[in-house]
């Protein structure tokens, strides 16, 4: 038979109920009493019942995480600091990895075994963060948001990002550039688009449409865009791709043609995920403060679950070049 709270409660001397809340951590009771159950619970192995707490609190301590690419190596990257701030803060972390929005059963959220929800891919336009509101279930966007700026959210400056890639290029005397973007339907694709653009814009450099390609941010979304930029007519000096995962395809792509990055080809990502820094890549990059980012929005949630009634709030961090050596002047 299983330890129950009544052979706690039996060893220590106190009450069932007692136990419950000594093991809460309850003011209520005295720290004398609190050690006696504890070494009782520790006497006999007993673990508390989570499903049991949670009938008694109304709260789970579980917070739901929504990731749907987690193919991304971006998004593991954020998963671990998510999860140690957190725990800190006595949560668990459950992790939602439908392939899409769509694909996710709004109804999984809802079901009272989570307290909050954390959501990284969030698309713009996207009805799920209204109906987690309509529903009253707290939560923080991180990374991306859908572009209504009515809730919790931690993110990068994606427009400022863009910017210092434009004012690169220029500096180094580049004007044939190209765009390899991520989704026109998130605000990190639109958002670093719309900087690049604007910076270019203002230094008066266009941007061909023929120069341009979006996809997924995903391997492939390189490979074949830098495969299809430099197919026929004119080619591209210097390509911005939308982040880290998209550039390492169009240097391999690069490869496969026979370029020299950076001699020929000049490459910069966004994210600065560690891979970026490998020897085999070397790649000039965006960087900003993923663990920092990350640890924000879990900050962010707590304090809405504690009772904070504030109004949203955006923790937004700042981006930098990381110069290393896949850029170089035209």
């Amino acid at each position: 038979m299983p330890i129950t709270s009544h052979d706690v409660a039996r060893l220590a001397g106190v009450s069932q109920p007692t136990v419950s809340r000594a093991l809460r951590g309850d003011h209520r009771v005295s720290e004398a009493t609190r050690v006696r159950v504890r070494e009782a619970a520790d006497a006999l192995g007993y673990v508390p019942s989570e499903a049991g707490r949670s009938l008694a609190t109304r709260s789970t301590h579980c917070v739901g995480v929504v990731v749907t690419d987690l193919a991304n190596p971006f998004y593991p990257h954020l998963i671990g600091p998510l999860h140690d701030t957190l725990e800190q803060h006595g949560y668990r972390m459950m992790l939602f990895a439908e392939r899409s929005e769509a694909a996710l059963e709004t109804e999984r959220l809802l079901d009272r075994s989570i307290d909050g929800v954390v959501l990284t891919t969030a698309v713009i336009g996207s009805a799920l963060p209204a109906e987690l509101a309509r529903r009253g279930l707290p939560f923080v966007f991180l990374n991306r948001e859908t572009g209504g700026g009515d809730a919790d959210a931690a993110v990068v400056d994606n427009e400022a990002g863009g910017r210092l890639v434009a004012e690169e290029l220029l500096r180094l005397g580049h004007s044939d550039i190209a765009l390899i973007g991520g989704p026109g339907d998130t605000t990190t694709g639109r958002d670093r688009e719309h900087g690049f653009r604007i910076s270019l814009s203002e230094a008066g450099v266009g941007l061909p449409r023929r120069w341009v390609r979006q996809g997924p941010f995903d391997y492939g979304t390189g490979y074949e865009g830098l495969l299809a930029l430099m197919s026929d007519g004119p080619r591209p000096t210097a390509v911005f791709c939308g982040n880290d995962v998209i550039a390492i395809g169009a240097i391999n792509a690069a490869r496969r043609l026979g370029l020299d990055i950076p001699g020929d080809l000049t490459v910069i990502g966004f994210d600065d995920l560690p891979m970026a820094a490998w020897e085999t890549f070397d790649l000039t990059t965006v960087r900003h403060d993923l663990d920092g980012m990350a640890k924000a929005a879990a900050e962010l949630l707590v304090e809405r679950l504690s009772g904070n009634a504030e109004p949203p709030r955006r923790t937004v961090f700042a981006p930098s070049l990381v110069s290393r050596g896949t850029h170089a002047p035209r």
